[in-house]
Order: structure tokens, then C-alpha cells, then sequence
């Protein structure tokens, strides 16, 4: 035997399916005005950085130089936000920590960039890693910038730097954070 819903029930259940109406698209509306600026969790930027606006030569000091969070619970490395701002990238051209006397001079990297060539780190340190054949440095300026990598497992994704002649971008998405590398060829 089956009982008809009181009219309490169907009362209830008006305003549930109302209030449900109403809270959606504000809850939506919330989220579209609060842009996500979390860091890692497997991101990956669809672009590497604009050229940065800044042209003046920067201070040698690199304590002074190190970002600090720009929000809290950030690193305090280069890092990328989840709508792909990139943060720490700003000194421009004339940055000399950022100066190579020989750029190049192991050639240039051609597996690819961007989020469609992302590579597993095969071993190595800071000082020397290696890709799918490839070796890279990482530049001793942002040896702090990757203590947490793991140069065993990690993935990598590399970037063309806009700015400094001779050197790439490598991202860790699992971090969100990035180092300035130089490219030592396919030894």
C-alpha cells in the first residue's frame, strides 16, 4: 500500500527545491569572481611568461632580488598560478644574474615546449639532470628555488625565456614553482 506525501512533505520539499534554485548560481557566481590562484597540484600553464615591462638593471644582491609570497601558503620561488600568471618573472633584459659570456653553447633544445611535452626528470641534481637524452643545468642564482625537486620522478615541462639569452624556463607542475636552466646538450 503506498501513502500519499503529507502536505508538510510537499511543503519541505518545495522550498528545498527552491532554496537549491536560488544558491546554485550565487555559489557560481562566487567562484567566477575569486580567481584561483592556487600553486602545483599538477598544473600545467598553457604559455610561458610575457616579457617582463622592466628594463633597469636590478640589484646583484640576491637575497634582496627573492620574491616573497605574493599570498599566503605561496613558496617563496618563481611560481605559477592556476589562470597560468607567471610570478617572479619581472627583472627584463638587463637582469645581469641572469648573463651567460657563451649562450647556446651546447646548442639549443628540440624536443619541445609548452604543455604538450611534458618530461619525467630521469636522475641527476640541480647541477646536472636529465630528460628523455637531454641534460640541463639548473643556474646556481636558483639553486634554492628547486631544494624540494625530485630528481628521480618529478615531471618537467620546459618554456623558451622571453627575456634571458640562452636559458629556459623549466616548470614542476607537481610544485607549480620554476628555475632558470641552461640546455648541455645530448651527451
Amino acid at each position: 500500500m503506498r501513502l500519499a506525501p503529507s502536505t508538510s512533505m510537499k511543503t519541505f520539499l518545495g522550498l528545498l527545491a527552491i532554496s537549491l534554485m536560488v544558491s546554485v548560481p550565487m555559489i557560481a557566481r562566487t567562484a567566477q569572481q575569486k580567481p584561483d590562484h592556487s600553486v602545483g597540484g599538477g598544473h600545467i600553464p598553457a604559455h610561458g611568461p610575457a616579457p617582463a615591462r622592466a628594463q633597469a638593471a636590478p640589484s646583484r644582491d640576491v637575497a634582496a632580488a627573492k620574491p616573497r609570497p605574493d599570498e599566503p601558503g605561496h613558496p617563496t620561488a618563481p611560481h605559477v598560478h592556476a589562470d597560468d600568471t607567471w610570478v617572479g618573472h619581472d627583472s627584463g633584459k638587463n637582469d645581469p644574474r641572469y648573463h651567460l659570456d657563451h649562450p647556446w653553447e651546447h646548442g639549443h633544445f628540440t624536443l619541445g615546449f609548452g604543455p604538450g611535452h611534458v618530461f619525467r626528470i630521469a636522475g641527476g641534481d640541480r647541477t646536472r639532470f636529465w630528460i628523455s637524452g637531454a641534460y640541463f643545468s639548473v643556474f646556481p642564482i636558483d639553486y634554492d628555488d628547486c631544494a624540494d625537486w625530485n630528481w628521480a620522478t618529478d615531471q618537467i615541462v620546459f618554456y623558451e625565456d622571453p627575456d634571458h639569452v640562452g636559458f629556459y624556463l623549466a616548470y614542476n607542475p607537481r610544485l607549480g614553482t620554476y628555475v632558470h636552466v641552461t640546455y648541455l646538450g645530448d651527451h
